[in-house]
């Protein structure tokens, strides 16, 4: 009976210090401050998708053709106050204002890379008369930080893709990307970089209303600059130039030629940009990009092109970067 009992109490023993234990480890493992999700399984029912096959689908049917319906105040006010309760971590409730105004929230993991997404998408996308008002992706494993901005897909053809890239190469990204071609809609309505009544704008300046950088990414014709492969820009603002020294620097280490805005007259300096005055407006650093034809293609341009901003974006986000 003795050595049935004592058999008994160091098994007992041994568990309690392997709970201890495990709690011990718990409470020493990094936490980002959102908890430890990159490690742990996507929730039941996350769709399984390939996010540049997902977005190149998504702006494949964009064309100038189709329509474009500008949104009431409501609609922009409440869509972009529903990202806020996301980033607060409010889901339900943005899931719910979300579907008012018809759009959906899902838990998405991108298969190439592994990270996880809240996507945040319109109903009437796939509809035969679709509203245009955008698609947003956040990122699930870290603490949202900046965002990465697509005002005209399917106009300045690749730029939605290397969105794409951008997002996939840095922790705690948006990729807010604009939901109609440049030319749809009555008027320029559907020109988002120009426009404030939009659901995109409305987007990017409750992100600067929060204090988030962000970099957004255009296109030119190659006769449009000649000379260059980038238009580096900070907009109508300056307080991103030090990310744009740098970011000019890496893009011309990997071989790009750079017209700096802040430097000599540049075509294309996005200084009428809304999204750029409403960062300045406050104090928050934002970039104006537009890259070549060339560059835009994907392939190893591209690629490039991502890893120079992908130096910007972990510095952003808090990312210990080598020097």
């Amino acid at each position: 009976m003795r050595a049935h009992r004592s058999r008994a109490i160091t098994i007992a023993t041994l568990l309690l210090l392997a709970a201890l234990t495990g709690g011990l480890v718990a409470l020493l493992r990094p936490s980002d401050g959102q908890g430890d999700r990159a490690g742990r399984p996507a929730p039941s029912g996350a769709g399984q998708i390939d996010l540049a096959h997902e977005v190149a689908q998504y702006t494949s049917r964009f064309g100038p053709d189709r329509g474009y319906l500008p949104p009431g105040r409501p609609d922009r006010e409440d869509i972009a106050a529903a990202i806020g309760l996301l980033l607060d971590g409010h889901r339900k409730q943005a899931e719910q204002r979300l579907s008012q105004r018809d759009f959906t929230v899902r838990t998405v993991v991108d298969r190439p890379s592994g990270h996880r997404f809240t996507e945040v998408a319109d109903r009437t996308d796939s509809a035969v008369s679709p509203r245009g008002w955008g698609r947003v992706y956040l990122d699930l494993d870290h603490r949202p930080s900046w965002s990465v901005q697509v005002p005209h897909p399917g106009f300045d053809l690749g730029t939605e893709q290397l969105g794409v890239r951008v997002l996939r190469g840095s922790p705690g990204g948006i990729l807010v990307i604009a939901g109609a071609h440049r030319k749809s809609g009555p008027g320029n309505s559907a020109d988002v970089a120009h426009r404030r009544d939009t659901v995109f704008h409305a987007i990017c300046a409750e992100l600067a209303r929060r204090g988030m950088p962000g970099i957004q990414l255009h296109g030119f014709a190659a006769s449009a600059v000649p000379g260059y492969d980038v238009v580096a820009s900070t907009g109508a603002g300056t307080a991103a130039r030090p990310e744009g020294r740098e970011l000019a620097d890496a893009l011309r280490d990997h071989g790009f030629r750079v017209c700096r805005a802040w430097v000599r007259s540049c075509p294309l300096e996005g200084r009428t940009n809304v999204q750029g005055r409403e960062a300045d407006a406050d104090h928050v650093p934002f970039l104006h990009v537009e890259f070549s034809p060339g560059v835009r293609a994907g392939g190893r341009p591209a690629e490039r092109a991502a890893a120079a901003i992908a130096g910007i974006a972990d510095r952003w986000a808090g990312k210990p970067v080598a020097d």
